[in-house]
């Protein structure tokens, strides 16, 4: 069994909220074999209060939330990657990152809480959401055999993945 560590990176318009909380959940659910990053196609500058009390709710250590360009991770001597996986829920709304060429991509579509309105309940209620579809879906992610399968087989799991969350 290799102790090579997998370097996931999720990616979002604003890396304000779900690529935030898959990134936590990655490093957590991800057992010491997968390491979590995330980023923004045009980053806020700030992750929102709800994402950070939703980690914090659940003991994680939020000092590692920060909003940041995806560009970040393209440049020399950043993390090499070993899969890309946008969050983002409506591409025709919204401008969704791509990592252009990278061979181990998908894309698992989860509502932006951050757009969610109404009562602080029903706000903390679509974080929740968010949050637990993007458990689901990593906790689905690392039962993948990755040593076991080829790139097509590999992106045909994290396309399934992603329709099933």
């Amino acid at each position: 069994m290799s102790d090579k560590i997998t370097n996931v990176l999720f990616l979002c318009t604003g890396n304000s909220a779900r690529s935030i909380m898959a990134e936590a959940l990655m490093d957590r659910l991800g057992g010491g074999r997968f390491k979590g990053y995330s980023a923004g196609s045009h980053p806020t500058g700030q992750v929102n209060v709800h994402a950070l009390a939703l980690l914090q709710s659940h003991s994680f250590d939020t000092g590692f939330a920060a909003s940041k360009s995806w560009d970040e991770f393209a440049s020399p001597g950043a993390p090499v990657m070993d899969f890309v996986i946008t969050v983002c829920s409506d591409a025709a709304a919204k401008t969704c990152p791509v990592w252009p060429g990278h061979p181990s991509s998908a894309h698992w579509g989860i509502p932006d809480p951050a757009d969610a309105a109404g009562s602080e309940d029903e706000i903390r209620v679509a974080f929740q959401n968010a949050f637990d579809r993007l458990a689901k879906a990593i906790a689905n992610f690392r039962k993948i055999p990755l040593s076991a399968m080829d790139a097509d087989q590999l992106a045909a799991m994290l396309a399934d993945i992603g329709r099933r969350i």
